[in-house]
């Protein structure tokens, strides 16, 4: 299978995350450290180790923590939601590693004595487990929701920071391709072709030339109009390339059948404006024009988990012809998905059955 692969960011968010996790813990490890050298009369040794294990321990955490507010969607709660599980979830985890810091020396940081005034200890240094516990259950409940705060704060501002350079993107790519939009849409060879075969058909069918004159004044219009929209519906986009293959049906005859499956809930999802039409297109070009016999192109259409998958199939010479052309189309196709839509989209060129060739593309519903 060749895949067109779309480019990856400098910073992957895995790295800038990782580092954050190691910076962030080993700074606040570093400083409880050497508060707990100057105040805590023991081994530096075992102070060492015990934050160290403490820090660690944190790490993991707040790690497990990140997993579960991804696989549970956080990100797309309501403030008071979302308020409520950080609050719920930094306390649950906050009790195993509180227990195990009321048994270590460090413990001693959070243990200041506070006497009342006939100097008897109220808090503080000689109270009970219990109460230290408590103590470190509020410290680590506080600290975990902090550390909860920045991911989000983070997480939003680098997600605002990619869109708005896809924006970027779009727009310089949108403003360099301006002056070249009718020439690569309008494909000269298309508009041969299609005069040729309305003339051939004036004389022998004049119904028919009727017919083909109509399905080319769609495609044109479409064409022209396609630069005011970026995104259409699937069904608008049926609608032309119908339009198309019904014209070129005219110029092939019985060498051109199509099918269609295509799911109804799938019809109203927005891609990009004439996609699906150049691969259609690239699909006769490349696939039944070559052919002696011709063949059947299949346009397959379903939405799953969110995703819609969409697959144009056609038979192909062997090997195949025309093969670099073919991979830059799908290489610009690659590009414009990237731009509207980061690493969630995807277009591959399956040319593992022999004889066969498929596009297969996925678009995510929701932008």
């Amino acid at each position: 299978m060749a895949e067109v692969r779309t480019p990856a960011l400098r910073l992957t968010p895995s790295r800038a995350y990782w580092t954050c996790q190691l910076v962030g813990w080993g700074a606040y490890g570093l400083a409880r450290f050497y508060a707990a050298v100057l105040f805590i009369p023991t081994s530096w040794v075992r102070l060492a180790a015990e934050i160290l294990a403490l820090h660690a321990a944190a790490l993991g955490i707040t790690h497990g923590l990140r997993w579960i507010a991804t696989r549970g969607r956080w990100k797309s709660l309501r403030l008071p939601g979302l308020v409520l599980r950080i609050v719920a979830s930094s306390a649950l985890a906050a009790i195993p590693i509180s227990v195990a810091t009321t048994f270590m020396a460090v413990d001693a940081l959070n243990n200041a004595p506070i006497v009342d005034a006939q100097g008897k200890v109220i808090m503080g240094e000689g109270s009970s487990p219990a109460y230290r516990t408590g103590v470190q259950v509020v410290n680590w409940t506080v600290t975990f929701a902090g550390w909860f705060v920045l991911y989000f704060v983070i997480s939003r501002l680098r997600e605002q920071q990619a869109a708005r350079l896809r924006e970027s993107e779009l727009a310089r790519a949108l403003q360099l391709a301006e002056l070249k939009v009718l020439k690569s849409q309008l494909n000269p060879h298309f508009l041969f072709n299609s005069l040729n075969t309305v003339r051939s058909l004036i004389s022998s069918d004049p119904s028919r030339a009727q017919d083909a004159v109509t399905h080319l004044a769609n495609t044109l219009r479409y064409t022209l109009n396609s630069s005011q929209d970026e995104l259409v519906t699937l069904a608008q986009e049926l609608e032309i390339v119908s339009d198309y293959l019904e014209h070129e049906r005219a110029r092939f005859e019985e060498r051109l059948t199509t099918a269609f499956e295509v799911s109804p809930d799938a019809l109203g999802v927005r891609i990009p404006v004439m996609l699906l039409q150049t691969v259609v297109e690239n699909a006769i070009k490349h696939g039944v024009g070559e052919l002696p016999s011709g063949g059947c192109v299949r346009v397959r259409a379903e939405v799953t988990d969110g995703v819609l998958a969409l697959a144009v199939a056609n038979p192909r010479p062997a090997p195949p012809a025309s093969g670099t052309r073919a991979g830059l189309g799908l290489k610009n196709a690659a590009e414009r998905l990237r731009l509207l839509f980061g690493g969630r989209a995807s277009i591959d060129l399956d040319l593992s059955v022999p004889g066969v060739a498929t596009a297969r593309i996925r678009i995510p519903t929701t932008p």
